[in-house]
């Protein structure tokens, strides 16, 4: 967690960045934006900060050099010149706007400010936060005068989440600094906010080494195993399982051990590690062989493993432990059918 308590915003600009693709053009302020009282100040830290979550951690990236990484470029500036913030702030809603070119990117404030006063892990310790409101929320407003009330409504922030929104912490300047990411968007304009914006790739660390095995582990049991071998939707599910139970009950992960614990098959062994190296290659994935475990990671990434068996459109079978009480078969019609097997009834 980030403890805000004393920190402070030393600067702050706001440009609108639009959409390149329709022309939605770009508004740049010519000054700083001023925070008008404390509360106001204290509303924007709440909102800039507890939204992100530290445990997936970033670094800005490039395949050539890191110098030619515009953000990059941009946060030192402002890390060496605090007093540059705005100056810099114009030079990233510039490179946002070029990178707006997805029909389905909105347009929306572009918000840079300059941090102190941070605590993370037990340091204080200076940051820039870049966020992007694209979506704006109606609030009622009620006010009074002379005793009688009138009511009108509002569009504005919604101060509860951040849509999209990236915190670097001025530490590890020369691998990248260290960041978290927030980009709640699920459309097809995800990828423009982390790749073409922000120039960033993952930290190896245990959570990113978490979450992207039991992302190979899923990828490889849904879309290349029923390729590979006659499997039923059941045993796919019990692969799922076994995969997900591995990593809820171990403290550490040993590659060798996952394939023969989950896959047991020698086959499917060796059909499961030579998907792994593709699919390493194939997105650039550089995970540890051997890693402790998080298991944040593995309450994020469990929600997407489906354990649902779903029978044409009249029957949901959840399947959540023994294989071997579950049987497929044909009848002497041609029908297939399931049984299964149990000793009480809930």
């Amino acid at each position: 967690m980030i403890d805000f308590e004393k920190a402070e915003i030393k600067h702050l600009a706001v440009h609108k960045v639009g959409n390149k693709l329709t022309e939605d053009g770009i508004q740049l302020s010519t000054t700083e934006t001023k925070i008008d009282d404390a509360y106001t100040a204290t509303v924007l830290l709440r909102y800039f900060i507890t939204s992100f979550q530290m445990d997936e951690q970033y670094r800005f990236s490039h395949p050539a050099d890191l110098s030619l990484n515009e953000l990059y470029t941009y946060t030192n500036a402002i890390f060496d010149r605090p007093e540059k913030t705005h100056e810099q702030s114009v030079h990233m809603a510039k490179h946002l706007y070029e990178q707006s070119v997805h029909p389905k990117v909105a347009a929306g404030e572009l918000c840079v400010a300059y941090f102190t006063g941070l605590i993370y892990e037990e340091r204080t310790i200076r940051a820039i936060g870049i966020f992007k409101t694209e979506n704006k929320d109606t609030f009622l407003k009620i006010d009074q005068d002379s005793g009688d009330f009138s009511i009108r409504h509002e569009d504005g922030v919604n101060v509860n989440k951040v849509e999209k929104g990236c915190l670097i912490f001025d530490n590890e300047r020369e691998d990248g600094y260290r960041l978290c990411v927030i980009d709640a968007q699920r459309s097809g304009d995800a990828r423009y906010w982390k790749e073409q914006f922000l120039g960033i790739s993952p930290v190896s660390n245990e959570y990113h080494n978490t979450k992207d095995f039991l992302s190979i582990a899923k990828n490889y049991v849904t879309k290349q195993l029923a390729e590979d071998f006659e499997v039923s939707k059941a045993d796919q599910i019990d692969f799922l399982n076994r995969s997900v139970q591995y990593f809820k009950h171990n403290d550490t992960f040993d590659k060798d051990e996952f394939v023969e614990e989950v896959f047991q098959d020698q086959g499917i062994i060796a059909s499961f590690k030579t998907f792994d190296e593709t699919y390493r290659t194939e997105n650039d994935l550089q995970v540890a062989d051997h890693f402790d475990i998080s298991h944040i990671a593995v309450k994020k990434q469990e929600r997407i493993f489906k354990s649902v068996l779903k029978l044409d459109k009249n029957f949901h079978v959840y399947i959540h432990g023994d294989r071997d009480l579950i049987e497929r078969g044909v009848d002497e019609d041609g029908r297939k059918f399931y049984k299964i097997y149990f000793d009480e009834e809930s």
